[in-house]
């Protein structure tokens, strides 16, 4: 399958180099991380060890199979744009946050396949991706169901030893994938802990009850999610990528922009519109925006 990675920074640089084991991938980024790897190739170094060689580029293809988006939540505007002069069979979202699959599908004339993924990713410096945990793709029709689309993409994840499932069921899970966010990247990004740190203590008691207020909002959206089970799925990642530090503390440290609007921002506008009180998700939110418009972020 020819794939192109719109948004190749860590986890679409992870991604697209797992799937360069076997398919045609292209991957499109930044430099001088794209220049590293078109001179060099694409070094997978922790819990994969590989060196593959995708095509890269700052600028999408003409065509491809299939279109993997993994921008930050704010550039899927301007992903949406690019790709939709893109000739395309389909498309996936592994992005964090809600909303990205409806701005996706709204440009594209292929069908627009939502997704989670748990692999951890970061990238010490130019042409090189570390991959910090062996996680799982989750793909399926954004709107649940069967999808023929999503089997031919999980198929093609699977060709390319990816561990991946093809879920009839993504409206809850993207909602629980919501509670996690929620939970591990605003409390860590503000507390500059790692995901470890949210297993007990006074960093738990905070991360599992912004999970559970998620887990109302979703239930009032007609999603079937209980608060025991977000915040299960809150231990469960926090356990699972234990010595990661989470995107959002990523994005905190190096003083770039976040993306709280699309996690505790959606979270407090479905909030608003239920009348349900989320103390805990609407204080880590302002918080991060504050400290986004402190630094001229927003």
């Amino acid at each position: 399958m020819n794939v192109v990675v719109f948004g190749a920074g860590s986890l679409g640089s992870l991604l697209g180099g797992l799937l360069a084991r076997e398919h045609a991938v292209t991957l499109v980024g930044r430099d001088p991380h794209m220049d590293a790897v078109r001179a060099e190739g694409l070094r997978i170094t922790g819990a994969v060890e590989e060196t593959v060689h995708p095509d890269a580029r700052t600028e999408a293809p003409e065509s491809a199979d299939l279109a993997v988006v993994c921008v930050k939540a704010f550039d899927t505007p301007e992903a949406a744009d690019a790709l939709a002069d893109v000739d395309l069979d389909y498309c996936l979202s592994v992005q964090n946050g809600m909303g990205n699959e409806e701005q996706l599908a709204d440009a594209l004339d292929a069908p627009v396949l939502a997704g989670t993924c748990t692999y951890g990713a970061l990238t010490p410096k130019p042409g090189v991706v570390r991959c910090t945990g062996i996680g799982e793709v989750v793909l399926g029709a954004r709107e649940g169901g069967h999808s023929a689309a999503a089997d031919t993409v999980g198929e093609a994840f699977e060709a390319a030893n990816i561990v991946t499932t093809v879920a009839e069921d993504m409206p809850r899970r993207l909602w629980e994938k919501l509670a996690v966010n929620a939970g591990i990247n605003a409390t860590t990004a503000l507390a500059r802990v790692d995901n470890g740190a949210l297993l007990d203590g006074d960093a738990n008691a905070v991360a599992t009850a912004a999970g559970r207020e998620v887990a109302r909002v979703a239930r009032a959206e007609g999603v079937d999610l209980s608060n025991a089970e977000a915040e299960r799925a809150v231990e469960r990642v926090a356990e699972a990528t234990a010595d990661n530090t989470s995107s959002m503390q990523q994005d905190v440290l190096a003083e770039r922009r976040t993306e709280v609007d699309a996690i505790g921002g959606y979270v407090l506008e479905r909030a608003d519109e239920h009348a349900i009180d989320v103390p805990v998700n609407e204080t880590m939110t302002r918080l991060l925006r504050a400290w986004e418009r402190g630094r001229g972020l927003r």
